[in-house]
């Protein structure tokens, strides 16, 4: 995965509006889980609302390209970790080193508040997230169900920071 040096990544400013632009993009990238995972993607649920009430309660950061959307990720401290959820990097760049940058951000984000590891739960049918979390440091920690499902929907990985 090489850098993606036009790229700029910064955290959403409060006064962000492009709302329906982030969405679009979240919902472009997690596409190709539609007919593969079960249940279907949280991403379904999302509005430009819900993203920026999301905001609000986590920390998100936006990869941009000459002024464009094409990575975001949010990022939810609790009491000893950072959560991170929507990691999504446009289709056409992903593979180019926008969601190492991003997941980078999650990471200063957590040393600054003192927290001493980060978290995200990625689904059982995607092993190629797997592999990727894995080469970024994250390491199996657990598998959960959805409501209503009698098998592990979900894969918990930790990466503990040093």
């Amino acid at each position: 995965m090489g850098q993606s040096t036009a790229v700029l990544v910064t955290q959403i400013a409060p006064d962000f509006e492009r709302w329906d632009e982030l969405l679009k993009l979240i919902l472009r990238a997690f596409a190709f889980m539609d007919g593969i995972i079960d249940p279907p993607s949280s991403s379904h649920l999302l509005t430009p609302e819900g993203l920026k009430a999301k905001a609000r309660q986590e920390t998100g950061f936006l990869a941009l390209e000459a002024g464009r959307i094409v990575g975001c990720i949010f990022a939810l401290e609790r009491a000893d970790d950072v959560y991170v959820g929507k990691l999504a990097v446009e289709p056409g760049l992903q593979g180019q080193g926008i969601g190492r940058r991003l997941m980078q951000a999650v990471e200063n984000l957590a040393r600054s508040s003192g927290k001493s590891a980060i978290e995200l739960q990625t689904r059982i049918e995607l092993s190629e997230n797997h592999a990727a979390f894995s080469r970024l440091g994250f390491r199996e920690t657990g598998r959960t169900a959805h409501t209503s499902y009698n098998r592990p929907t979900s894969i918990t990985m930790r990466k503990v920071l040093s």
